[in-house]
C-alpha cells in the first residue's frame, strides 16, 4: 500500500477526524503532489484533504478541531 492510500485506510478504521496531507515528492507520474491529491479527495472514507505542501493548514485545522472538542468537554 503506497503512503498515499493511508489517510483513506485510517479515515475508515478509527472516529477521530482525520487529515490528509499530500506532499509534492514522489508517487512517480503523478508528479507534484497531484496523484496524492486526487487520491485523498476520490477517497469514499470521510477524510479532510488539505491543499499540496499545505501543512501550515493542515496543524491550523487540527488545532481547531482540538479547540472545539476541549470547549465540547466543558
Amino acid at each position: 500500500m503506497a503512503s498515499v492510500d493511508m489517510p483513506a485506510v485510517v479515515a475508515g478504521l478509527v472516529e477521530a477526524p482525520v487529515i490528509g496531507l499530500p506532499v509534492s515528492t514522489g508517487y512517480g507520474l503523478g508528479g507534484g503532489g497531484e496523484a496524492a491529491l486526487y487520491s485523498m479527495l476520490q477517497s469514499c472514507s470521510v477524510l479532510t484533504v488539505v491543499n499540496i505542501d499545505a501543512g501550515f493548514v493542515a496543524g491550523a485545522y487540527a488545532a481547531k478541531i482540538a479547540r472545539q472538542k476541549a470547549a465540547n468537554q466543558k
